[in-house]
């Protein structure tokens, strides 16, 4: 099926081999067909009324009395229906006042001569009034359309056009200023040298579209076009003003976009500058202390005891698992970049999740406290992804809370989630740096830190991917605090084991 914008881009041949002439503004002027009918009613209804009740009266009134009351009521004939209605019921009043109350009555002649020259002043009079008051009707109007004309302009001038939706605005507002059926701006596609529609206002089903009315040249690149109604030569200066502010708005979207994509790739540039610092020196690492342990094991002049070599084998086996850690990292950070992390949610036992990173993490067993009941509900997660949110926070929390100092994870449950805490009390992170710890390759001191700083951007990916949070707050006494929400598997929660109830 044919889309809204290829059916206000395809344009009729017949429609481009003369571009419409304006109209005159001389069918605007005159009253619509509608006042002069109300008019022309007005004067069969009101004249023979007015006669019944002059006629009625005749004993107290003179006719000069009678002619100015003919004269009012042709008068508001002439502000409803016009001058030529307005004509019309002067001629009808003055055969009125002739055949009711001249001499002879119910005769159309004339006895006395100041009587026939009243008469013929009569109609001179009410046509001129009656000119005078559709003129003046008529500068109302203009008055009225000059000021509109001005407001939408003045409105043109001052519009903010710098959000990428104010084009769309724009082509909307020439649309209904102008009662067309359709506006669309359409730009130079100079690979094909053909005209697309980048934006439109209003649309018509295929085969009934009106007829194009303007294609109105903005720049070599950019064309205005309108299907609709006829427009009027004094049109053609708002219809200017409009192109103006369409190739404004345009221009700020185009802007826009290449504003945006350049703080894309400056971000990008970004991540892969400290992406490449960080293999040079934190993956190097790792690689170095292998290397060093495996060059001396393989020392033939030198005589290594049991000791030494289990030591240097242990170097080996740690400094494999912080390599095996930061690729890890990395791979993760780039699923998640690419948005092709795959979460696998199901009921998990948070103390099942603990347990089994202190085991896995060197260290943590000596120096992690947990305070984690073994009846808290269960929650809804990935345990695999849940398990490198603690492996990530808790090697971070031992790494910065000192040598010896331990290292706190805690879990309680709400009404619809469970909320972790590891919490170390080092030198904790200030209120205004928080939130960059979050952001990949920030590491906010290089002097104790080293990983890659993508450990917290993953956890906290790897957090919002199962629809949880991860956030950063200050330990009691000091410290960095990271608390974990994540929601529960329904209301179900597995019975105390060993018969230990809390």
């Amino acid at each position: 099926m044919t889309s809204i914008s290829s059916r206000i881009e395809r344009v009729r041949a017949e429609d481009l081999v003369d571009e419409p002439a304006p109209s005159k503004r001389a069918p605007r002027k005159g009253l619509s067909r509608r006042r002069q009918l109300s008019g022309l009613a007005l004067a069969l209804a009101g004249l023979p009324l007015v006669t019944l009740l002059l006629d009625a009266a005749r004993e107290s009134l003179s006719l000069e009395s009678v002619v100015l009351l003919y004269l009012l009521a042709v008068l508001a004939v002439a502000l409803l229906g016009g001058v030529a209605v307005a004509l019309l019921a002067a001629a009808a009043s003055a055969l009125l006042i002739n055949f009711y109350f001249v001499e002879p009555l119910h005769t159309l002649d004339i006895a006395q001569g100041d009587q026939a020259l009243a008469l013929g002043v009569f109609v001179v009079v009410a046509a001129i009034v009656s000119g005078t008051v559709e003129l003046a009707a008529r500068r109302a109007r203009a008055a009225e359309q000059a000021a509109a004309e001005a407001e939408t302009l003045s409105a043109l001038a001052g519009t903010d056009l710098n959000e990428a939706a104010t084009l769309s605005d724009v082509l909307e507002q020439a649309r209904t200023t102008f009662s067309m059926e359709s506006v669309a701006l359409k730009v130079r596609d100079r690979t094909t040298d053909s005209w697309k529609v980048v934006e439109h206002a209003g649309w018509a089903p295929e085969g009934q579209e009106a007829p194009l009315q303007f294609d109105l040249p903005i720049n070599p690149n950019l064309r205005l076009v309108g299907r609709g109604p006829a427009l009027f030569a004094e049109d053609r200066r708002v219809l200017q003003a409009f192109a103006a502010a369409a190739q404004t708005a345009y221009e700020g979207r185009r802007l826009t976009a290449q504003a945006r994509e350049a703080r894309t790739l400056a971000t990008v540039d970004r991540q892969r500058t400290a992406l490449l610092a960080a293999v040079g020196h934190d993956l190097r690492t790792p690689l170095a202390g292998i290397k060093a342990a495996v060059s001396s094991l393989r020392q033939t002049d030198v005589e290594w005891s049991l000791q030494e070599r289990d030591e240097l084998l242990a170097t080996i086996e740690r400094s494999a698992d912080r390599l095996d850690a930061l690729v890890s990292n990395l791979l993760d950070a780039s699923r998640l970049q690419a948005g092709a992390l795959a979460v696998h949610a199901r009921p998990v036992a948070l103390d099942e999740v603990i347990g089994s990173v202190l085991l896995s993490l060197p260290g943590a067993s000596e120096r992690v406290r947990v305070d984690v009941a073994e009846n808290l509900p269960l929650v809804q997660a990935d345990p695999g992804l849940l398990e490198r949110i603690l492996t990530n926070l808790l090697d971070n929390a031992m790494r910065h809370a000192g040598a010896n100092d331990p290292v706190e994870i805690t879990a309680s449950a709400g009404a619809s989630s469970a909320k972790i805490a590891i919490i170390d009390h080092g030198r904790g992170v200030s209120p205004e740096q928080r939130e960059r710890l979050f952001e990949p390759f920030q590491r906010l001191d290089d002097s104790t830190s080293d990983g890659i700083g993508l450990g917290l951007a993953v956890a906290r990916g790897f957090a919002e991917a199962m629809s949880g949070a991860l956030v950063a707050d200050q330990s009691v006494g000091g410290g960095l605090t990271m608390r974990l929400r994540l929601p529960l598997a329904g209301t179900s929660s597995r019975p105390p084991s060993n018969g230990n109830a809390s």
